[in-house]
């Protein structure tokens, strides 16, 4: 993905703390930007763009597209003539995008999976405090009863067997949201397999959005939100200040999963919004 002069002109305009109409910013990163809760779109006909967290902002460009300084991106872009070496002491052009090509994803698990990869017998059963990286994933091929479970923070994913009692009832497979820039890999991956994938992530807005928006588009019937057995009463021990912050941009009409309705039914009731890390025990 990158960033266009365009778009990146009205980032600029929204750290100002300027509104701007939808229709002169949209695109897939704007998209992203909204589902990672860092812009807000509100209004339901005549939609606008808010930035609700600059921080994160910087985060993400510097993240997802090495770009360390907005401004002098901006510059560069306006600026035909600009050398090389300046051109990649901004953004990424050379070595670091080489590096962000990198394909593949993080693979973890607390029970022993017999797998194949490049027609080799390999099997998934990393020791605590380490993961198994899946480079040529395109050969990797798991079990039909193996539920693929995506793992939204690193920290759960980390400490995954904190976390088996959450998931009695199916035999997972783990796979790290992060690095983020590996998600195409993933998808690709998911779609050529008959396996179902399974969403666990934050109890909030920010983290159904990101489901939808990253996962379930794609995955379609494949996909399914995790909600633990006890969600309702969990939710009376969230953060209210993150309800306040992460407003409601999700397209109800749209979504066919009963539960995950109810799901942010209750978090409407409650009023707040459950880390997924609440569920690391021990």
């Amino acid at each position: 993905m990158k960033l266009n002069l365009k778009i990146a002109k009205v980032l600029v305009q929204l750290i100002n703390g300027e509104s701007i109409p939808n229709s002169s910013a949209k695109g897939r990163l704007i998209d992203d930007l909204v589902a990672e809760n860092i812009i807000y779109r509100k209004g339901k006909h005549k939609k606008s763009l808010e930035l609700i967290n600059e921080k994160g902002l910087h985060i993400y460009l510097a993240n997802q597209l090495q770009i360390n300084d907005l401004n002098d991106y901006i510059i560069l872009k306006e600026n035909p003539n600009s050398t090389r070496a300046e051109s990649t002491k901004i953004t990424t052009d050379s070595k670091v995008s080489k590096e962000r090509a990198f394909k593949g994803f993080l693979v973890n698990s607390y029970n022993s999976i017999t797998a194949e990869l490049n027609n080799n017998t390999i099997i998934i059963n990393p020791q605590k405090g380490s993961f198994i990286f899946i480079y040529d994933y395109e050969s990797f091929k798991i079990p039909k009863e193996i539920t693929v479970v995506g793992v939204e923070n690193t920290k759960n994913f980390s400490q995954i067997h904190k976390q088996k009692y959450l998931f009695k009832n199916i035999n997972p497979l783990f796979i790290s949201r992060y690095p983020q820039n590996q998600n195409k890999d993933f998808i690709k991956w998911m779609n050529s397999i008959p396996n179902n994938y399974l969403h666990f992530g934050d109890f909030d807005f920010a983290g159904i959005g990101i489901y939808l928006n990253e996962y379930k588009k794609h995955l379609q019937e494949k996909a399914t939100f995790y909600i633990p057995e006890n969600i309702e009463s969990d939710l009376k021990k969230g953060n209210r200040e993150r309800f306040n912050i992460q407003k409601p941009n999700l397209e109800i009409k749209e979504i066919q999963e009963p539960e995950l309705l109810t799901l942010i039914m209750m978090i409407n009731t409650e009023k707040k919004g459950l880390d997924q890390e609440f569920y690391i025990i021990g």
